[in-house]
């Protein structure tokens, strides 16, 4: 049950991130939900290591929105065409 519960909470949070970021991002279903799994990841590594997670503890709804945004921002930047 939890790799469908984080598979859920990946597709809500790309899901809201993609919303919330600007422009049009082209993506299906399954890259949006990689990028909220790998936001929600980020937020908990980086609130663990600035010490607001304790270690192993999922990061929350709000901070694995902004790590998802990041991880849009980063992901547009590399597939950005000249």
């Amino acid at each position: 049950m939890g790799i469908i519960a984080t598979i859920v909470i990946g597709f809500i949070v790309g899901l809201i991130a993609r919303a919330i970021m600007p422009g049009d991002q082209k993506m299906g279903i399954i890259m949006t939900t990689i990028l909220g799994i790998v936001g929600a990841l980020l937020a908990g590594w980086g609130g663990g290591m600035l010490g607001l997670y304790a270690p192993g503890a999922p990061a929350g709804w709000i901070a694995s929105v902004v790590g998802a945004i990041i991880v849009l921002f980063i992901y547009g930047l590399v597939t950005k065409k000249s």
